[in-house]
């Protein structure tokens, strides 16, 4: 199968913000000390929030790395024929 180069921008820009606002997620998550993701403020015990979150997290930042890496590989051929 042969990607348009449109396609495959969008895939690989897709793909680059997926890893960007999942990684700030985490961040953001692992700052929420004491409020939701912790029971209390020094990161001892996680909720089934954080736990939750940071599965979803991950998945999404790996789905997000697959999705560039399919957009890249469909832009690599694009450059060749041109």
């Amino acid at each position: 199968m042969t990607l348009s180069r449109r396609t495959s921008w969008f895939l690989t820009a897709f793909g680059a913000w997926s890893v960007i606002i999942w990684t700030t997620f985490v961040k953001n998550l692992w700052a929420d000390s004491g409020h939701q993701a912790f029971t209390n403020g020094d990161h001892s015990q996680p909720t089934a929030f954080f736990w939750i979150h940071l599965a979803l997290a991950i998945t999404s930042f790996i789905l997000g790395v697959l999705v560039g890496l399919i957009g890249l590989r469909g832009l690599r051929p694009a450059k060749a024929a041109a």
